[in-house]
């Protein structure tokens, strides 16, 4: 009877039981934590975006393909809006002051299109908004931003909100007006395909010819960019150059980016002078990134 009340003795591998299912509870407990917090931050950054589109875009404005009009040759309007629909006031035109590569100032004529972006609103929001961009083939729409470093945006919402999506924004050594021979747009490569996590799309059959262009709204002007290169580069590279020394430095920059395209682009003129946009995002791998990059073949002066 003493040996059957008598309390089982704890051994070694009992103690050492314990401490493993502690530290396996405490271990699933704290990566719990972490999907929900992961959760809630894609949540929040989504819903915000959401937000802004459903706010600040026009809900008459569609993805799709339709007809665009022509300047008189002065501009750069072409024969085709292909991406957007109906967003064109067709036969309009207005005339701006220009500056040439040599210095000398001319006026032309550019075609003009209705902003579906509610850029004042949107300023009274951040006024570090310098931009729309949207991307008919993968259903992107963002605002655009930019800061006085490469930082500042990282992790934060265009809100200004703590978050790993961060923002979109423009590369701080640019112009605002994206009028460098070479413009940068940075972009996380988010899990669940929101921000440029999508671009890596552009690998799949078919994508980059259902629409391969671009659009960026800004308060004044509106740019269509036809997609010529898709590639995967180093994350410091030549990629990443605002500037060239020369127009045949920019045309062995250009060729080198159709090398190693994984799209077939080979219709897309690029020409000295030319004024292209760089998508960038990353990859998972730190030593390399994934960029879209875009000639612009469209100018339209934005109207209300």
């Amino acid at each position: 009877m003493k040996d059957q009340n008598r309390k089982k003795k704890t051994t070694v591998g009992d103690v050492i039981f314990r401490i493993v299912f502690l530290a396996a509870l405490v271990v699933f407990c704290y990566c719990a934590f972490r999907l929900v917090t992961i959760f809630l931050a894609y949540k929040a950054g989504n819903d915000e975006y959401s937000a802004l589109n459903e706010q600040y875009v026009d809900d008459s404005f569609e993805f799709g393909s339709g007809s665009g009009g022509q300047s008189d040759g002065n501009g750069s309007g072409g024969d085709s809006a292909g991406g957007e629909t109906g967003e064109e006031t067709e036969g309009e035109t207005e005339t701006e002051l220009a500056t040439d590569a040599q210095g000398n100032q001319y006026v032309r004529k550019l075609p003009t299109m209705k902003n579906p972006i509610d850029f004042e609103s949107l300023d009274a929001v951040n006024s570090d908004i310098i931009g729309w961009i949207r991307i008919g083939a993968l259903d992107i729409s963002y605002p655009v931003a930019q800061s006085e470093d490469n930082d500042y945006y990282l992790h934060r919402t265009f809100e200004k909100k703590d978050n790993f999506a961060g923002c979109i924004f423009v590369d701080f050594h640019n112009s605002s007006q994206f009028t460098d021979p070479n413009t940068i747009v940075y972009g996380h490569n988010m899990k669940d395909g929101s921000m440029f996590g999508k671009l890596k799309q552009f690998y799949e059959e078919g994508v980059y010819e259902s629409d391969p262009y671009f659009w960026i709204y800004t308060p004044t002007k509106i740019y269509r960019y036809h997609i010529f290169s898709c590639s995967q580069v180093g994350a410091v590279s030549e990629t990443y150059q605002l500037t060239f020394a020369d127009d045949q430095d920019f045309l062995d920059y250009i060729s080198d980016a159709f090398a190693s395209s994984v799209v077939d682009s080979q219709e897309v003129e690029v020409k000295a002078g030319d004024k292209i946009v760089t998508l960038s995002t990353c990859t998972g791998d730190d030593s390399t990134r994934f960029v879209v990059q875009g000639v612009m073949d469209q100018e339209y002066i934005a109207v209300d």
